[in-house]
């Protein structure tokens, strides 16, 4: 017999194979208990003793202090016994403290856990704890008694259950060093990507798992590295130790997962709280959210965020300072482009930030990781002698704006505007009025609709769905009259009547496919981008008729306006633009007879029709516009307008005014004799 230090233990048998035995038996070894179980013999006989055919049995420990045992008794044959089910992975002696880890951490083998500092463990309490880490050969002993006696044996841990999932057992000789092997498995984890192992080692792996989740998403992260410093006490409390661990961590984040994005390294400090569970030898860390980082909390994340380059000084084609011409849109575009440069100019940085969970950016929690290329100077398109003739020519009415596009380039020469602080020339969004006919006659020429010398009427008043439509004054044109009449006279009902024709879509589509209307336009403002129109796809009945001539749900600014005169001119849509670098919108050229016949039209509206009072010289085509607008005192007045000898379109507004040929057509008319 082999006499061992004392604990209760409680064996529950069964006993495969025996025809006699069809249960199992529970039997409670106490200190100083003296029986003998010898190999081979059967210590049932019991009528007491439940019976089943089974191939297992299993063993319960109940592990009492070394201390209040004397002695306890087990078979000093032990020639018969062999380790069997789980228990015959388990190998070394009770000092053996990669054993004992590897026995409990079931999802990792000893040779991927932190390396363990031996050291002989000192008095006191830690003295204590090297002695308490016995438990495991006397289990074993026990699960050995029962194989000696011929029953399979499997091994139930301490505390009932039959693997610990979370939770870390480290083999220090101390609480720093427990604490930093905890922090060290957890990071490692971390670090491996194994998200799930990591959270398994808190106290709450379900919040940490998705905080971990959060972080790999938010920041795009490519590769983690972290290094935990030793525990410091934060308890003094021996039964349940508690230290705090600082650790440094160098995470590869990008702003985006695709091979162009910009990437960094980020180094920074956190640190970890572990503790030793009471009653237990298993360690966790205590988790919350700056667990990850510093000042997270449970409603942010980080996230890695691209930062344009700035630029410290904006200048016109020329070199002279935008801000100088005290213009409110050249002012916007200054301040956004000093804010961030256009794509192709300058590089871009990187910052890694706190976000709430709708992903607004918490103050001053940026850090910078790369930083971005600033850009000393950038000269934008605008040409000083058209900033200074449109500047003029805006003067003459309140609520005026105006742009300027070379045709052939699409570079914006001017942008204009007399409204205070608003920029109209590039965020009014407004109807467009008659300037939308030029679209309009673009989509029933490529249909095959109409041509100029269609024979169309312009009733008095054309009524559809209900809805009544009146041309301006009352005025009309009979059913022989030609297209470009209607065109020049600028006779809505001529228009609405032809809504069957831009059904389905087509008038929006026009828009788009030759004009590239109603997409997003990078124009060079930094990383600001609109569409300055738009057309609804699905307009019908009614509103289709309304959108024909101008009105309804479409909207406009000068900007998209002017790329329209700019079209027509040169035949191709070329995207207008500050600041050259970014991406251009494209679209299909103007068909050669369809072009041909826009310009036939616009010049008759100069000649003969609602432009002619205006006085424009010979080499000049327009289109006059007037959208009334609901609650409004006065229409707004538009017109577009280009001269190819000089390479120069040209749209203007002029809110709250009137008639496009009274206000809007004498400001082009200026702008055009003084450039």
């Amino acid at each position: 017999m082999i006499s061992l230090a004392c604990r209760d233990v409680t064996i529950d048998l069964t006993f495969p194979g025996d025809p006699a035995w069809d249960g199992h038996r529970s039997m409670t070894l106490a200190c100083g208990d003296g029986r003998d179980f010898p190999a081979g013999e059967d210590p049932g006989g019991d009528n007491a003793v439940n019976r089943q055919l089974t191939s297992r049995a299993r063993l319960h420990s109940r592990m009492t202090s070394l201390e209040n045992c004397s002695s306890g008794v087990f078979p000093d044959d032990l020639s018969v016994i062999r380790a069997v089910g789980t228990v015959a992975e388990v190998s070394g002696t009770s000092d053996d403290g990669n054993a004992w880890d590897s026995w409990f951490r079931t999802e990792t083998s000893a040779a991927q856990l932190p390396p363990v500092v031996e050291q002989p463990p000192p008095g006191g309490r830690h003295g204590r704890r090297g002695r308490k880490r016995r438990k495991l050969p006397y289990v074993l002993i026990a699960a050995a008694a029962a194989a000696a006696i011929g029953i399979g044996t499997a091994l139930v841990l301490p505390g009932g259950g039959s693997a610990h999932t979370t939770g870390y057992l480290p083999t220090g000789s101390s609480a720093s060093q427990d604490a930093q092997q905890t922090a060290r498995a957890f990071l490692r984890a971390w670090d491996a990507g194994d998200l799930r192992k990591a959270a398994n080692y808190t106290n709450h792996p379900a919040a940490a798992r998705a905080a971990l989740t959060a972080f790999r998403t938010y920041l795009h992260l490519r590769k983690l590295t972290s290094t935990a410093g030793l525990g410091t006490a934060i308890s003094s409390s021996s039964a349940s130790p508690r230290e705090k661990v600082i650790y440094a961590a160098s995470a590869r984040v990008a702003t985006a997962s695709g091979a162009a994005a910009v990437t960094g390294t980020w180094h920074y400090h956190a640190s970890l709280v572990t503790y030793q569970a009471k009653q237990s030898q298993y360690w966790y860390v205590a988790w919350a959210p700056a667990d990850l980082a510093p000042n997270l909390t449970t409603s942010t994340h980080l996230a890695a965020v691209s930062v344009a380059p700035r630029v410290s000084s904006v200048t016109d084609a020329g070199g002279n300072d935008l801000s100088s011409y005290g213009d409110a849109g050249l002012d916007h575009i200054a301040a956004g482009l000093e804010t961030g440069a256009p794509p192709g100019h300058g590089s871009p940085g990187l910052n890694v930030e706190i976000q709430t969970k709708t992903g607004k950016p918490i103050v001053n929690t940026q850090a910078v990781v790369v930083a971005p290329g600033n850009v000393a100077a950038l000269a934008t398109t605008i040409d000083a002698a058209a900033e200074q003739a449109a500047r003029s020519a805006v003067g003459e009415h309140n609520n005026s704006s105006m742009v300027v596009v070379q045709p052939s380039t699409g570079k914006i020469l001017a942008i204009a505007n007399n409204a205070g602080f608003n920029d109209f020339a590039l965020t009014a969004a407004v109807a467009p009025g008659s300037t939308m006919k030029t679209v309009t006659s673009t989509a029933l020429f490529t249909e095959g609709v109409l041509n100029p010398a269609s024979q169309v009427a312009c009733p008095k008043a054309f009524t559809i769905q209900g809805i009544t439509y009146h041309n301006d004054q009352g005025e009309s044109e009979p059913a022989s009259t030609p297209f470009i009449t209607d065109f020049a006279q600028s006779c809505n009902n001529a228009f609405s009547t032809q809504w069957e024709h831009l059904a389905n879509g087509r008038l929006a589509e026009t828009a788009k496919e030759y004009y590239g209307l109603d997409q997003q336009w990078d124009i060079g403002i930094g990383s600001l981008s609109a569409s300055y129109f738009t057309a609804p796809a699905s307009a019908s009945g009614s509103e289709l008729a309304q959108e024909a001539f101008g009105e309804g749900s479409l909207t406009a600014s000068p900007v998209a306006m002017a790329s329209v005169a700019a079209t027509i001119e040169s035949g191709t849509f070329r995207q207008p633009y500050l600041a050259a670098g970014g991406p251009l919108v494209t679209a299909k050229p103007l068909p050669v007879t369809t072009d041909a016949w826009l310009k036939e039209m616009m010049r008759a509206v100069v000649t003969s029709g609602t432009a002619a009072p205006i006085g424009f010289g010979a080499d000049v085509y327009a289109k006059t516009g007037t959208a009334d607008i609901n609650g409004q005192g006065q229409p707004n007045s538009w017109l577009i307008a280009f001269e190819p000898s000089r390479d120069v379109a040209v749209a203007c507004l002029v809110v709250n005014a009137g008639y496009g040929a009274q206000f809007a057509g004498p400001e082009v008319k200026a702008f055009l004799n003084s450039f």
